[in-house]
C-alpha cells in the first residue's frame, strides 16, 4: 500500500544509462525515524524544476516497496508529481541539524566483512562506514561515451513518443548527460586493517571534474588539470585536515546485491568540519 513518507535526501549518484529506465540516479536518504531509505528507480532530471531537490533536502512523496528489487531498503514513488520539497537541512554549529539525523539510528561501520555478511544476507544494502585510513584516491580513465546499443534503443523510444508529444518535450526527456571519461575510487583499511578499493559515484565528484574542466580550459591538458583537482579534493585536502571525521556512504549494486564477493560501492562521503 502507497504511504505519504518524508525523507531527507543524503545521496545522489552520477547518472548512468539503463537499457529499461533510461537515464538513473541513484537516490537515497533518512527517513524521519533515522533508517535508510533508497529511491530506485528515479529519472531526476525528467522531474519538472518544482520536483527536483537537493542534497540535505527534506521531501515528501507516495511510496511502496519496490517488489522488484529485493534490496530492504528499495522503495519507489508511485507518482513523480506528488514530490514535494520541504526545507532544506543547514551546516550551522558545525553541522549539529544534520549530524543529528545521520547518526540517529544507524550504526556506523567499521568492518568491511561483517557489512559484506549483512549484504549476502540481505539485511541491509546501505551503510554508514568509517575508513581506519584512507590511502589513495584513484583516477582511472574509461571510455568517454555510453554504450552504443543503450543510445540506440533510447533514440527508438524518443522516435516512438515523437507521435504523441511535442519535439521540446521529447528533446528535454532524452538529452544525455556526458557520460564521466574517469572512474575515481579510494583506497582504504578498515579497523582490521584490511585493504579495499571502491569506486565511487557520488553526483558530486562528476559535478566537480566537469566543474574543474571549465576551468582548466587554458591549460595544456585541461584533463589532467581536472583530475588533479578532484584528487586535491577528496584526498590531499582530506590529508591536511587530520582531525576531521570523514564517513563513507556505502550502497550495493542492484546486480551484485547478495551475490558479489563485494557488491558495495561508495554512493556518497560526509565529511565532517574541525570541531
Amino acid at each position: 500500500m502507497p504511504e505519504m513518507k518524508k525523507v531527507l535526501i543524503t545521496v545522489m549518484t552520477y547518472p548512468t544509462i539503463s537499457k529499461k529506465y533510461d537515464e538513473l540516479v541513484c537516490t537515497a536518504g533518512m527517513q524521519e525515524d533515522g533508517s535508510w531509505i533508497r529511491i530506485y528507480p528515479l529519472p531526476f532530471r525528467k522531474l519538472d524544476d518544482q520536483q527536483q531537490f537537493k542534497k540535505y533536502q527534506w521531501i515528501e512523496a507516495p511510496f511502496e516497496k519496490n517488489d522488484k528489487d529485493p534490496r530492504p531498503e528499495s522503495h519507489h514513488v508511485i507518482d513523480i508529481t506528488k514530490i514535494k520539497l520541504l526545507n532544506i537541512v543547514d551546516t550551522d554549529n558545525n553541522w549539529k541539524e544534520r549530524k543529528k539525523i545521520i547518526f540517529n539510528k544507524e550504526p556506523i561501520f567499521t568492518n568491511l566483512a561483517e557489512l559484506i555478511e549483512k549484504a549476502k544476507n540481505n539485511e541491509r544494502s546501505f551503510a554508514i562506514f568509517k575508513p581506519k585510513s584512507i590511502d589513495d584516491f584513484i583516477c582511472k580513465k574509461t571510455d568517454k561515451e555510453w554504450p552504443a546499443d543503450k543510445l540506440v534503443l533510447l533514440k527508438e523510444k524518443s522516435k516512438q513518443l515523437s507521435f504523441f508529444r511535442p519535439a521540446e518535450e521529447i528533446e528535454k526527456e532524452f538529452h544525455i548527460v556526458p557520460k564521466l571519461p574517469y572512474k575515481f575510487s579510494y583506497k582504504f583499511r578498515d579497523d582490521q586493517n584490511k585493504k579495499s578499493t571502491l569506486m565511487i559515484e557520488d553526483w558530486d565528484v562528476g559535478k566537480l571534474y566537469w566543474d574543474s574542466l571549465n576551468k582548466c580550459q587554458d591549460r595544456i591538458n585541461p584533463e589532467r588539470c581536472a583530475v588533479n583537482m578532484v584528487k586535491h579534493e577528496y584526498f590531499y585536502k582530506l590529508k591536511e585536515e587530520k582531525e576531521k571525521n570523514f564517513y563513507f556512504i556505502l550502497g550495493t549494486l542492484a546486480k551484485f546485491h547478495g551475490r558479489s564477493k563485494n557488491p558495495f560501492v561508495i554512493v556518497g562521503t560526509f565529511s565532517l568540519p574541525k570541531e
